[in-house]
């Protein structure tokens, strides 16, 4: 609540809620103008954040204005799509997923100068203050399964799902070793430990693949397609370079294994902190990458 009484967050609680009974029709102040609800991911919350906003299309793409009517600062949602740049556009008629990006420098200007020429009132908020006011473009994410029954995106969630449960076999096996100690060879058959350093060996080069494949090929793909996407990309790729340490420690240890010697305590250790980074990368993956992936083409057919 403010000074003058008003309460911000219930108006804007009250716009939502009348946008939509609507169909994207809303009185009072807003009344005959375009506005999109967009629903981001709070950057530190983690929570979904809705905000009505004014939109321009400009030249087939939506478009919105991180004015705050020409405050000092960036209003939170623009805070969010730095972080998480995939949102959710509803118009009153449909809801989609887009991607926001919010160009600088020289294409930033001449955005906002096609912005203001079509509502000059931005013009306006600019010259309150000193703040150089984000133009965010919101391009649209089709999800492709018009055209195929599995895109790349769903193609991933199945990698990831597979390397989900090698990784669980293999820390049942290292349980399983702490549990009972390894056995010596019986007329040539391997003992637990040497499944298991054969089964570590083969998970720690399929994620590497995995890895490398979206390195390669996948992420340049995806930057090209949507440019919004370029911090989720690069968080992502440094994500990459951190298991890939966690990886070789993990070969390291397994490489020298020896029954009754090696600290399968340690082992388990590093097994479980691999574990946690990989599902919690996999998960902001999905998050962003996954519905974005789906437009780029179908999931390839290994059958």
């Amino acid at each position: 609540m403010t000074d003058a009484g008003f309460d911000f967050n219930a108006f804007q609680r009250h716009v939502i809620e009348e946008f939509r009974a609507n169909e994207g029709r809303v009185g009072g102040p807003f009344s005959g103008a375009d506005l999109v609800l967009l629903t981001t991911i709070g950057a530190r919350t983690g929570k979904e954040r809705t905000s009505p906003l004014g939109v321009l299309v400009i030249d087939g793409t939506p478009v919105v204005v991180a004015s705050a009517m020409g405050a000092d600062k960036h209003p939170d949602w623009f805070h969010n799509i730095r972080r998480n740049p995939v949102v959710t556009v509803e118009t009153g008629t449909e809801t989609y997923q887009a991607v926001a990006a919010a160009p600088d420098g020289a294409d930033r200007d001449a955005l906002f100068a096609r912005v203001v020429a079509l509502e000059p009132g931005f013009g306006d908020y600019q010259d309150k203050t000193t703040r150089r006011i984000p133009v965010v473009t919101l391009t649209r994410i089709d999800d492709g399964r018009a055209a195929w029954a599995r895109g790349l995106g769903d193609f991933l969630v199945e990698a990831h799902d597979w390397l989900r449960a090698e990784l669980a076999g293999l820390r049942r096996q290292v349980d399983d070793l702490i549990a009972g100690g390894d056995e010596p060879l019986h007329a040539g058959r391997p003992g637990l430990g040497h499944e298991m350093r054969t089964h570590c060996l083969e998970f720690c080069a399929a994620l590497k693949l995995h890895h490398t494949g979206e390195d390669r090929g996948g992420f340049p793909m995806l930057a090209h397609r949507f440019p919004g996407l370029a911090p989720v990309l690069e968080r992502l790729a440094e994500e990459h370079v951190v298991v890939a340490r966690l990886q070789e420690r993990l070969r390291a240890l397994v490489d020298s294994y020896e029954p009754g010697r090696t600290d399968l305590a340690r082992l388990r250790s590093d097994l479980e902190d691999l574990a946690t980074r990989l599902e919690e990368h996999f998960q902001y993956e999905e998050r962003t990458v996954v519905s974005a992936l789906n437009t780029l083409g179908p999931a390839p057919d290994f059958s």
